[in-house]
C-alpha cells in the first residue's frame, strides 16, 4: 500500500470523499430509502467503516441494510472479497469493491475506500462518504430502524454533537493517521502534540461525565470509540502515538470500556482484522509485517466503574438484541 504524502512537508492528508451522493427518505439524489436495496460494504479494520457498523447495529437497520464484509488484507486492486466463497461478494457478484467504484465512475482513478454502499440492482457505489453515511443512517432511515433505537443525533442537541465530531476528527480519529504517516520530523510532532493535547482535554470532559454530549451515546461517542478501541493494538506502537497507552489513561480506559461493553459496539470490533490489517497492510511503515502478539486483549471485559456517573446509555431506547446470523464474531481473547 502506497501512503500519498507531501514530499516536502512530509504531511498526510486524507483524500476528500469522491461520492457524495446521499440515501435519503425522499430520495431526492435519486437514491431512496428502501429496505434491502443496498449493500453496506465495510472492513472491520477500518475505523470508518466500523462508525457505520456501531450505527447499524445500535439502532437496528441490520436486515434493512445488509453488510458486505471485505478482507482485512488488501492488495493493490484495495478491497476485495476473499472473505467469501470463490472470492466474490454473493449478492453483488464482485471479486473487488473498486468494480462498484467503476459502474460509477468509469473514469474514476482514484482510492477505494469503505464504507461504501454499493446499489444492488445497478451494481453502483452509491456513496463512500464516511462522515454523512451514519448522521443519514440515524436521520433518514427512521423509518425501518428498530422499536427501541436510540436517538443517536437528536436534534436538540445537533450543534454540541457536530462541534465535538469536527475537534475529535482533526485532532483524534486524522491525527492518529498524520503522525503514523508522516515522513518528516516535525509533521509527525505536530500531529502528536495535537492528538495528545485533545485527549487530555476529552479525559477533562469524561471525568465527572459519562458520555460526550447529554447523559446519553451519540454519534459522537461513536466516532472516539472507534480510534480509542485501536489506540493500544495499532496506534500506540505502529503510528507512533506513544506517549501513552490508552490502558494508562485512567479516565479515557474507563471510558472505552464502558462503551466496548455496551451492546452494539465491542460485538462489532474484530481486533484479529484490526491488528493484521495496519501490520500487514502498511508496509512502508511494517516491513516485515510481523503481526504483534499483545496487548492483553481480555482487559477490554474488565470492570470500568463508569456507572457511576449516571446516564442513560439509549436513553428511552433499548439495547440492540444479538448480531444476527452470520455477523456473529468469533472470540477476541
Amino acid at each position: 500500500m502506497t501512503i500519498p504524502t507531501d514530499p516536502e512537508t512530509g504531511e498526510f492528508h486524507r483524500a476528500p470523499s469522491h461520492f457524495a451522493a446521499r440515501i435519503t427518505a425522499d430520495g431526492r439524489d435519486g437514491w431512496p430509502v428502501e429496505p434491502g436495496r443496498y449493500r453496506l460494504v465495510v472492513s472491520r479494520a477500518c475505523p470508518w467503516a466500523s462508525r457505520a457498523l456501531i450505527v447499524r447495529r445500535l439502532l437496528g437497520l441490520e436486515a434493512a441494510l445488509p453488510v458486505a464484509v471485505a478482507d482485512p488484507i488488501q492488495d493493490e486492486r484495495s478491497w476485495r472479497f476473499t472473505l467469501d466463497p470463490g472470492g466474490r461478494d454473493p449478492v453483488l457478484g464482485i471479486r473487488f469493491l473498486a468494480e462498484a467504484y467503476a459502474e460509477a465512475d468509469p473514469d474514476y482513478d482514484g482510492g477505494i475506500s469503505v464504507p461504501a454502499i454499493v446499489d444492488v440492482p445497478s451494481g453502483k457505489l452509491v456513496t463512500n462518504d464516511f462522515d454523512r453515511i451514519t448522521l443519514d443512517l440515524s436521520t433518514e432511515w427512521t423509518a425501518l430502524r428498530r422499536d427501541g433505537a436510540p436517538e443517536l443525533y437528536p436534534e436538540a442537541l445537533r450543534d454540541e454533537i457536530d462541534a465535538v465530531n469536527a475537534a475529535v476528527y482533526r485532532d483524534v480519529n486524522a491525527a492518529v493517521y498524520e503522525a503514523g504517516f508522516a515522513t518528516r520530523q516535525a509533521a509527525y510532532e505536530e500531529a502528536f502534540d495535537r492528538l495528545f493535547a485533545r485527549l487530555d482535554a476529552l479525559a477533562d470532559s469524561l471525568e465527572h461525565r459519562r458520555y460526550l454530549v447529554g447523559d446519553t451515546i451519540t454519534e459522537a461517542d461513536v466516532r472516539l470509540f472507534t480510534t480509542l478501541v485501536r489506540f493500544d493494538a495499532v496506534y500506540h506502537g505502529h503510528f507512533k502515538c506513544n506517549r501513552n497507552k490508552l490502558a494508562e489513561s485512567p479516565v479515557l480506559w474507563a471510558y472505552a470500556r464502558d462503551l466496548f461493553q455496551t451492546p452494539g459496539f465491542g460485538d462489532t470490533v474484530d481486533f484479529d482484522h484490526i491488528k493484521r490489517h495496519y501490520y500487514e497492510v502498511h508496509e512502508q511503515i511494517n516491513p516485515t509485517r510481523i503481526v504483534p502478539k499483545g496487548p492483553d486483549l481480555s482487559r477490554w471485559a474488565t470492570p470500568h466503574g463508569r456507572q457511576a456517573l449516571g446516564g442513560r446509555p439509549f436513553g428511552d431506547g433499548t439495547p440492540p438484541g444479538p448480531p444476527p446470523p452470520g455477523e456473529t464474531l468469533p472470540p477476541q481473547w
